[in-house]
């Protein structure tokens, strides 16, 4: 088992919490001061779990300078009030940033019983397995 220190507790809660306002905020037709807490509380809980300058370091990469202008500009764009345009250039944003992990958040769903057994169907394998392939870590 992993341990955790409190830090990495707290920010495991308050990603959690982030992710929860974010997901509500939507179904909520994109309710702008939950989409602003759901930001907020998931970019700081990230930072709490896996350091202030292992996030820096994460989102100011080289390579990764147009993927994270694009998820924090969202976010920037959400906290001034315009939430239907910031949700739709943080999710192409994290979409960037986060395609390197694609393959392996794939590979460990095809282990799940129920889920594995959708993504092996013919039409849908063949798609998912061209995405993992494109998205590779670099």
């Amino acid at each position: 088992m992993i341990s955790l220190t409190d830090s990495q507790k707290i920010g495991m809660g308050l990603t959690g919490f982030g992710v929860f306002f974010l997901f509500f905020g939507m179904i909520l037709f994109f309710d702008k001061a939950l989409l602003a807490i759901g930001n907020v509380l998931f970019v700081v809980g990230l930072a709490f779990v896996i350091g202030l300058e292992r996030t820096f370091r994460f989102f100011f990469q080289r390579h990764k300078l147009k993927a994270s202008s694009l998820f924090l500009g969202g976010v920037l764009i959400v906290l001034i009030g315009w939430p239907i345009i910031g949700v739709l250039l943080e999710l192409y944003g994290f979409f960037l940033l986060f395609r390197g992990f694609f393959p392996v958040v794939v590979g460990f769903i095809r282990r799940i019983p129920v889920l594995g057994a959708l993504l092996n169907l013919p039409f849908i394998s063949s798609y998912v397995d061209g995405m993992a392939e494109s998205s590779s870590m670099v």
